[in-house]
């Protein structure tokens, strides 16, 4: 058995395509969104979940 994930799995991608932290879940919201797809209850808790999960970073900054 593999031991419980406090801490979301972080991807760094490039700073022009990710300023702020964005989670899995808002991103596929924002998708949806745009195709006209209005989220419903049980998609916001998915949202949630994923965003738990998995989390895109933008560049690390260096500490002075």
């Amino acid at each position: 058995m593999s031991p419980t994930r406090t801490e979301p799995r972080r991807i760094r991608l490039p700073g022009f395509l990710v300023e702020d932290e964005t989670g899995l879940g808002d991103l596929l919201k924002r998708a949806t969104s745009v195709a006209g797809i209005r989220p419903c209850d049980s998609c916001q808790q998915r949202a949630r979940a994923l965003n738990r999960m998995l989390v895109f970073t933008g560049r690390t900054r260096r500490q002075p």
